[in-house]
């Protein structure tokens, strides 16, 4: 795929870069008109080829990231929570308007073939799912995209009222892999091939393999993979998850996910007693805090999945830097790690991932700011 160059070269107008930010800055001042005026500067006239190829340059070059920078910015804690939120729908806005742009270009040609795109059943980032849409549509193929957060039953009802030659599934968030993998499994049960992409899915798609899908890292990956073809499942696909997964037979999984809510209240506890700042936390502190060790625990079940201390580690590296950018020293994330590894002492896989996670924490040494 050509691109246009981040330098000027002929003083005609902004850079690439240039264009980034001031969409960035559209996107936080809460600028909806500006930002859509941007993208659709970035369009620009031309052939119905010129439009889609610098469509497409505008989605993935543009707004993918912008996007991008909207979560690290979140992380930082450099923006607010309401201003994350305005600027993903700016940045859904822009989608549209480049979509807008090129539908009379794409309406007339004939469809390579149709696809299905959706979001696994919990996953609320549907931005990435649909660039993938916009893209694969810029490409030639047919795209029924259904968004956010599909229920795996209604993701079947719709394959077979709809036939597709594949779906695209999209989860950016790890723990939602147990249910993607519901879907995936269900889905080839149905003889649909399945490409799944997002970053739940780990480096170079580690856990798609693990379930058997076909892994895309970006939209033009996707359509690659489209393109050359995907072998349709047997009638035998239809499968348990511990036949991908052997490791689920010892039934951790199963008991770290049952336990959850005990497992939380009683590291609630634990933290208090080892943790004094703790013991002057408000109620809604206090509610923050339970909804933290809640996110742990789904994590720490999800790495007992899919049989991976690292996915586990990077989650608790990552709350420490989100608490740090917050005030809250990472230190107080030591009693919950303590906590859940003696609960769970009797769970060989989870207290490994727990031991690995607490030697990864970095915490301040005396006379050291926390």
């Amino acid at each position: 795929m050509s691109t246009q160059s981040d330098t000027r070269t002929d003083g005609a107008g902004p850079t690439r870069d240039e264009l980034r930010e001031q969409l960035w800055q559209a996107a936080i001042d809460c600028d909806e008109t500006h930002a859509v005026a941007l993208v659709r500067h970035a369009v620009g006239p031309g052939t119905s080829r010129q439009v889609r190829a610098a469509a497409e340059r505008t989605l993935l070059e543009l707004i993918a990231p912008v996007q991008e920078r909207v979560g690290r910015e979140w992380a930082a804690n450099t923006i607010t929570v309401a201003q994350e939120h305005a600027a993903t729908a700016i940045n859904e806005r822009c989608v549209s308007a480049v979509a807008d742009l090129v539908a009379s270009a794409l309406a007339a040609a004939e469809p390579l073939g149709r696809v299905t795109v959706a979001c696994v059943d919990g996953e609320w980032h549907a931005l990435p799912a649909r660039l993938v849409t916009e893209v694969l549509r810029l490409r030639g193929w047919h795209v029924d995209y259904l968004g956010a957060q599909v229920p795996t039953e209604h993701l079947i009802a719709h394959l077979h009222q709809r036939p597709a030659d594949a779906v695209l599934l999209s989860s950016s968030i790890p723990s939602h892999l147990p249910t993607a993998h519901t879907a995936i499994s269900a889905c080839q049960a149905a003889g649909v091939p399945v490409v799944v992409g997002g970053a739940a899915f780990g480096p170079r798609g580690r856990y798609a393999e693990q379930m058997q899908a076909a892994w895309a890292p970006d939209a033009v990956g996707a359509h690659t993979l489209l393109t050359r073809g995907l072998e349709r499942p047997t009638a035998d696909a239809a499968r348990l998850p511990d036949l991908d997964l052997p490791h689920l037979n010892d039934q951790e999984y199963t008991l770290v996910r049952q336990s959850k809510r005990q497992l939380v209240k009683q590291t609630l506890t634990d933290i208090e007693d080892a943790y004094p700042p703790m013991r002057a936390y408000t109620a809604y502190q206090r509610e923050r805090t339970a909804e933290d060790l809640d996110h742990i625990v789904t994590y720490l079940a999800t790495a007992v999945y899919v049989d991976d201390a690292e996915l586990f580690t990077n989650f608790i590296t990552w709350t420490a830097g989100i608490l740090q950018a917050r005030g809250v020293p990472p230190q107080s994330l030591l009693p919950a790690v303590g906590s859940l590894r003696h609960q769970l002492k009797d769970f060989p896989r989870a207290t490994h991932m727990l031991t690995a996670a607490r030697g990864a924490l970095t915490v301040p040494g005396p006379g050291q700011p926390a």
